[in-house]
């Protein structure tokens, strides 16, 4: 295909090595600066990609995320902190990566080049139409994640692509290809930096955003977290004292007896 792989260009810097530790941390900084902006540019295509979602979680439907390295490490984080920040099951959005369970942690050779395992990563799955599959990429190469939605939208899923070379393989096989251009890394190729980074912010906003938009957020309170530590009960006890305004201890019974922020408010404000 003919576009500019932009994720490998030169560096805007050079001789890196005969920086003083500041000048690094400062140039590194002046980069990821750039971040933020480029992702703004592509917001109309994370709203589609947000409504799309939504419709389809309404059905029942739900959020896969499939990448390799680093994208793939980012998915499955983000896909992680579903269940303890909102309340909801793991089975709603799932992080799949090249390689298996194995390459969060480590490595897996060639993993990334096998076009046809993603799609039978997400058959164990039982993927069905009201499933969306969201391909990350920074290349927007990855054989791994480029057949995974292929046979995705072959089998009548929607599909979306976070990538950070705009026209690429990936971008150009998504139905919402959202690609955030932040232009060369601090490190020539080094993709865990600033490409990362703006995965990372996408995903942000598009689970942040569908939760709020299913109910899973009130105010703007995570009111059905999961309670699993001292510093959860103490948040959702001060929620409850700031929305009831009754006294910290009544609070944190009603919370305890409840289980949630969300089912005390509704005991309490039906």
């Amino acid at each position: 295909m003919d576009y500019k792989k932009i994720t490998e260009t030169p560096s805007n810097y050079d001789q890196l090595e005969k920086m003083g530790t500041s000048t690094i941390l400062e140039s590194i900084n002046n980069e990821d600066q750039k971040v933020a902006l480029a992702v703004a540019e592509v917001i109309p295509n994370i709203t589609k990609l947000v409504d799309a979602l939504a419709e389809r979680f309404d059905k029942g439907g739900r959020l896969f995320y499939i990448g390799a390295g680093t994208s793939g490490r980012l998915g499955i984080l983000d896909a992680s902190e579903i269940p303890p920040t909102f309340g909801m099951p793991h089975s709603r959005v799932i992080g799949l990566i090249a390689g298996g369970d194995t390459a969060i942690r480590k490595a897996v050779e060639n993993a990334e080049d096998d076009v046809n395992q993603a799609w039978l990563d997400l058959k164990e799955f039982n993927v069905c139409e009201n499933d969306v599959i969201v391909g990350i990429a920074a290349s927007g190469t990855t054989p791994y994640v480029i057949g995974g939605l292929q046979a995705a939208k072959e089998h009548g899923l929607l599909t979306g692509g976070i990538t950070n070379n705009p026209g690429s393989p990936l971008a150009v096989v998504s139905d919402i290809p959202i690609e955030v251009n932040v232009g060369p890394e601090f490190v020539t190729g080094s993709t865990r930096m600033k490409s990362g980074t703006s995965q990372k912010l996408v995903l942000n906003m598009i689970t942040t955003a569908l939760m709020i938009k299913i109910g899973r957020v009130k105010g703007n309170k995570m009111v059905n977290m999961q309670l699993t530590n001292t510093k959860l009960v103490d948040r959702g006890t001060r929620y409850l004292v700031e929305g009831l305004g009754i006294d910290y201890d009544e609070a944190e019974q009603l919370l305890k007896k409840h289980g949630s922020v969300k089912k005390a408010l509704d005991a309490v404000r039906p």
